[in-house]
């Protein structure tokens, strides 16, 4: 075909549009630098004793080939952990929510998110039948308006730990709201696994609320280390999605390698409370040395998650070529991941951060901060 074709203009265009705004992604391979960004909070990817395979790989879909008694024993030592009835493991937290979200809810019935939600739980959400609402960050007010608006089924989706804020959902007092107006809540526990709770369990277990939770989603690329996800639930709503949930139905099942890596980071967790000790030291560490200055602009968090607010995508983009000339692997996330005049540099805490790393991060954090 001769010339260039008129997709081609469109995908140059856009191109430049995100180039001009100072929004434009790549792809980048620093490995010299201090981790500050990644979601390895415990250090499991690192470290994780994964045993040898006798498979080769994947066969297929778990409804063709791919199924195995690993497979389900595994599903079921982590609903146990978690103090769940069952579980469906899926190839990523993507996968998960869109499976979860783009068949659980069918015409008439209404799902409620928070508007701060995971990208991936909008797109699940785009994919169903029903009615949908935002409300409000964390605003039970606000929540309360959308309940007496909804028809049919009615979902909550939150989030137990934000991942652009770090902020965590007040989800007693959203639990109660669901209950007086008869809805259902989805929990996605992605930043909070490994993190929150005596062993890691997550937040609804810290707080002993897990049995009132319709769904769970734990995932296993933060704090576990691996990759994966895992829906947990009654044991009808596990049938129902292997039924319904097409990101699962239709592709290939996780390697036996990938299974042994997610048994091993659980049997790990088990024996991780000096690790998650550690990482809570270190959390309250960094925001003891910052100055009223950071303080004022930081996102108020107890989690992993630390975010400076630094509006413009020009000026926050800056700060971190900035940060990482210092040897700092420290993001910018900039519009249109977050919502313009909010832009922020994403810190993110680790349990292996050391005492001097995390010094040098605010000592350059508060040059560079303006």
């Amino acid at each position: 075909m001769s010339g260039e074709s008129k997709i081609e203009d469109k995908i140059r265009g856009k191109l430049a549009n995100r180039k001009q705004t100072n929004s434009l992604r790549s792809l980048r391979t620093e490995s010299n630098l201090i981790d500050f960004c990644s979601n390895d909070y415990l250090g499991f990817a690192k470290n994780l004793p994964v045993k040898a395979c006798k498979d080769q790989g994947a066969t297929g879909s778990r409804l063709i080939s791919g199924n195995s008694t690993q497979f389900e024993r595994i599903e079921n030592k982590i609903a146990a952990f978690h103090n769940a009835p069952a579980g469906l493991i899926f190839n990523s937290g993507y996968d998960a929510n869109i499976g979860l979200f783009s068949c659980i809810a069918d015409k008439g019935d209404t799902i409620i998110y928070d508007q701060n939600i995971h990208a991936s739980i909008r797109d699940g959400i785009r994919l169903s039948n029903a009615r949908s609402f935002s409300f409000e960050h964390n605003n039970i007010e606000a929540l309360g308006k959308k309940l007496q608006q909804a028809d049919g089924h009615i979902l909550v989706a939150i989030e137990s730990v934000y991942s652009m804020d770090g902020d965590e959902a007040p989800l007693e007092k959203i639990v109660a709201i669901c209950e007086k107006h008869k809805a259902d809540i989805i929990l996605d526990e992605a930043h909070a696994t490994g993190v929150i709770g005596e062993n890691g369990e997550g937040l609804a277990q810290s707080l002993n609320l897990e049995v009132k939770i319709f769904a769970r989603v734990h995932t296993f690329g933060k704090a576990m280390g691996c990759h994966g996800a895992i829906v947990l639930g009654s044991k009808n709503l596990r049938k129902y999605l292997i039924n319904f949930a097409r990101s699962f139905i239709y592709t290939t099942a996780l390697s036996e390698h990938s299974l042994n890596a997610i048994e091993s980071a659980y049997d790990k967790l088990k024996e991780s409370d000096d690790l998650i000790e550690q990482l809570s030291h270190n959390i309250s560490l960094f925001q003891s040395l910052l100055s009223k200055k950071l303080q004022s602009k930081l996102i108020s968090s107890s989690s992993p998650i630390q975010c400076i607010l630094i509006p413009e995508n020009e000026t926050v983009k800056k700060v971190e070529t900035g940060l990482q000339k210092k040897g700092l692997n420290i993001r910018a996330i900039m519009h249109p991941t977050v919502e313009k005049g909010k832009e922020r540099i994403r810190i993110c805490i680790h349990s292996f951060n050391t005492e001097k790393e995390i010094k040098m991060c605010v000592s350059s954090l508060e040059k560079l901060v303006i």
